[in-house]
């Protein structure tokens, strides 16, 4: 249940009512209207906008048309209180019935209390990560892996339809200089002493690459032109490149369903999608010949003074049209681009969410012109921008990698703090902000670090099970057990506080999952992890108020009750974040 949807139908009904009596005009607008937790709860536990957002279109003031849903609400048997506040927001009070009914619902669900019903439309595809094939993946990667990843997750569990991606670009020029490098490794591998020049890669990564070439090929690569072992070297390095990103990616808790390939624009079946793409959009005039001025105040690579092919960008909301060919005949980046996310809408993904590094700004609006323009205004496109990380050691920047050359691979700080720090500290802090990711702090045992916090919350409610079992052998602590326990008597403030945060839950899900924000997630769990280590101290002073007790049955029953939903919503929210909820903590 949803409590915030039930009561944005419950409005919905009540200004329906007021319409069918004559008290209000018909067919209102109620697309801003929104029911949200109050934020004081001394107000009440739910507020609305209506009277706000609807009084001007009603032809009334905000404060008379509160009292008008006012008194319909008042008919509602599970609505307390309703009354007006400020210029015209209602507060709604709620019989404790309904929080009762909720905490039912979470115990007897579990894991799946919050998951929303199923949307098989529209289908939505996450392309994420999508490093470059020339190299390990640096943390910044790790960013947008984590981003994306728990961004899937959380559609998903909303009930959206999601199809994770990696565009493999293996088709620039960055995967020439990448078959060099490698070519020179096998030169190594063969024996000889190399001296890897300027502009290509000096990473120790590429040794094995030489010597998988020399395995495959023996030293006759050695008699062949470039041209001629190009295309063998770089399929190698490119395979062995990816299987290296794949790797990491699975230290991290991360699973494609779809790889990508840039080069298969054009080279599949002898179809070339690029151009099938230019012809496309030229048949309904969206490409012409012509000129650019240069770009102002920064770097276009794509920009030639001459006359070239253009594609119409200004004509959905870009600032300059952009070029599809280079002077030597070949694609631009863009235009491969553009048949790449033509393809994904042939696939049947009207919804794209593209996760980019945040060097990658400049290139948004145009890649958004590009998908309206393919797709006839039938597909969006998302685009969500993940800022730097500064990776420091107590403080203190972390000097650069061996294995790379110039950074500090994802897989080295995975290996050093573990999978469940990196996962949860890139989602904790929202995307379009620069992460400080401290190598120290993130493994430290205490409240000030976050992941530890939530984890250890969960392990506490699992240790209050533990000590029940002793303390009650024979006791029922099924969830058809616990669901029939007396909640009642959880009376107090802050035990009823925590009910109204696992009420929300299914409100953060559906909002994150809206907004493509997992850091809703993250902070979510977080407070509700709070929340519930303040109330274990509470315990301390005030023995009614622990868990497990001795001397009465019932009441250890009803707050087992209540625990076993705590430690589902944490056990939930971490599970989609993909960390780890444990039992205990060593």
């Amino acid at each position: 249940m949803n409590l915030f949807e039930t009561y944005s139908a419950r409005v919905a009904a009540a200004l329906a009512a007021l319409a069918d009596r004559g008290a209000l005009p018909a067919g209102l607008d109620l697309g801003r209207v929104v029911v949200e937790p109050t934020k004081d709860p001394a107000h009440g536990d739910l507020a609305t906008n209506a009277a706000m957002v609807l009084a001007k279109e009603a032809g009334t003031n905000p404060r008379a048309l509160a009292a008008l849903l006012i008194e319909e609400l008042a008919k509602d048997a599970e609505i307390v209180k309703a009354e007006v506040a400020g210029p015209g927001f209602i507060n709604l009070t709620l019989r404790p019935s309904v929080f009762t009914a909720i905490l039912k619902e979470a115990v007897l669900r579990g894991l799946d209390y919050g998951r929303g019903a199923p949307k098989p439309q529209p289908k939505i595809n996450v392309e994420y990560v999508s490093a470059n094939p020339t190299g390990p993946m640096h943390v910044g990667h790790g960013r947008g892996a984590v981003f994306g990843d728990a961004l899937a997750n959380i559609l998903a569990f909303a009930g959206h339809d999601v199809t994770r991606e990696y565009y493999i670009n293996d088709a620039g020029a960055q995967v020439d200089v990448l078959a060099r490098s490698a070519f020179l490794r096998y030169r190594e591998a063969l024996g000889e002493t190399i001296t890897i020049p300027e502009g290509l890669y000096p990473g120790d990564y590429l040794v094995s690459v030489g010597h998988e070439l020399e395995h495959q090929y023996g030293r006759s690569l050695l008699d062949k032109s470039e041209s001629e072992w190009m295309p063998i070297v770089r399929s190698v390095a490119i395979g062995e490149m990816m299987a290296m990103i794949r790797a990491d990616l699975l230290a991290l808790g991360v699973a494609h369903d779809q790889f990508f390939s840039e080069r298969s624009l054009q080279e599949t079946g002898g179809v070339d999608a690029v151009a099938e793409t230019i012809a496309d959009l030229r048949s309904r005039d969206l490409v012409y010949e012509g000129r650019l001025p240069p770009p102002k105040g920064q770097k276009d690579e794509d920009w030639e003074d001459r006359e070239q092919t253009l594609f119409r960008a200004t004509q959905f909301g870009d600032d300059v049209d952009r070029p599809l060919l280079k002077s030597d005949g070949s694609y631009t980046y863009f235009a491969n681009d553009i048949a790449y996310h033509r393809s994904k809408f042939t696939r049947g993904f009207a919804q794209m969410i593209d996760v980019w590094g945040a060097d990658h700004g400049g290139y948004v609006k145009r890649m958004q012109a590009a998908v309206k323009a393919v797709t006839a205004g039938q597909g969006a496109l998302d685009v969500k921008l993940c800022q730097l990380v500064k990776l420091l050691r107590n403080g203190e920047p972390v000097k650069m990698s061996k294995r790379s050359g110039d950074f500090v691979t994802l897989r080295e700080v995975i290996d050093e703090v573990g999978r469940d720090a990196v996962r949860f500290m890139m989602i904790f802090r929202k995307n379009d902000a620069t992460l400080d990711f401290d190598l120290a702090k993130v493994v430290e045992q205490s409240k000030d670090n976050p992941v530890f916090y939530v984890q250890y919350a969960h392990a506490r409610c699992a240790s209050i099970f533990r000590q029940a079992r002793e303390a009650f052998p024979n006791l029922d602590l099924s969830p058809q057990a616990l669901a029939g326990a007396d909640l009642a008597r959880l009376t107090d403030e802050a035990e009823l506080g925590i009910v109204k945060l696992i009420a929300a839950y299914p409100r953060i899900v559906e909002g994150a999952a809206a907004a493509h924000e997992p850091h809703r997630l993250a902070f979510f769990v977080h407070e509700l992890a709070s929340a519930f280590h303040s109330l274990w101290n509470k315990g301390k002073d005030s023995p009614q108020l622990r868990f497990v007790n001795q001397t009465d049955r019932e009441s250890t029953v009803a707050r087992l009750a209540f625990v076993h939903a705590v430690r589902s919503v944490l056990a939930s929210g971490l599970a989609v974040a993909g960390v780890a909820a444990p039992e205990e903590m060593r």
